[in-house]
């Protein structure tokens, strides 16, 4: 999926980064194509949204409509650029990596279900890459939206490390961000790209192992 690997990921900081606009590349976001709700939407009352990155975001997404989020977008958390194109983050000079939105009913699917799912589905122990996927924009990371989150995040990682080293495999590097994090929706092309293209690309490396939520 990415446009450029580089076999060391630049140093990226604020002063160095891509300048980025002020206007951001999806201004009306069309409906969810398999959901069919507004993709851009605050969460409605009762509802929370979480924010994931674990690799290439066209797979990911997927894995999150089809656990029963309300609604999902992608887009890039974690770097300087503002309203990035996917063709920067992809140079990896803006910071960021790929990330899915999830908006959910905790009442029916709940963030401890939504982090299983996250560990579950990518190889969190893999350092800027996911398969043949390298460099930065694919990085694993959770951005949480509450302090809750970020405790629940912390917990669910240090529960699923324990698992992985009894198994002998390396420690997780997925980063845990409080909140506070500015998210950019990516281009139409890139929202719910499997379901507009069946069969298409979709790269997710994974330990085997499940993840305890308690």
């Amino acid at each position: 999926m990415g446009f450029l690997q580089f076999s060391k990921p630049p140093v990226v900081t604020a002063k160095n980064a891509l300048r980025g606009r002020d206007i951001p590349v999806l201004p009306h976001p069309r409906p969810h194509t398999v959901l069919g709700t507004a993709i851009d939407a605050p969460p409605a009352e009762g509802h929370e949204e979480a924010y994931l990155a674990l690799g290439c975001y066209w797979g990911a997404e997927k894995i999150f409509w089809e656990l029963g989020a309300e609604t999902t977008a992608v887009g890039f958390m974690g770097g300087y650029t503002k309203n990035p194109t996917y063709m920067e983050v992809c140079t990896g000079l803006t910071g960021h990596t790929e990330t899915v939105r999830v908006v959910f009913d905790p009442n029916k699917v709940s963030y401890t279900e939504i982090l299983q799912a996250f560990f579950e589905s990518h190889d969190p122990t893999t350092l800027n890459r996911q398969g043949n996927d390298r460099g930065t924009q694919y990085r694993s990371a959770i951005f949480a939206t509450t302090d809750e989150q970020y405790t629940t995040a912390l917990k669910i990682r240090d529960l699923y490390q324990k698992v992985l080293k009894d198994a002998g495999r390396d420690a997780i590097v997925t980063e845990v961000h409080e909140p506070g994090q500015p998210f950019y929706f990516a281009e139409n092309e890139h929202q719910q790209y499997l379901d507009k293209n069946p069969g298409g690309y979709n790269c997710h490396a994974r330990t085997g192992l499940a993840c305890p939520v308690a």
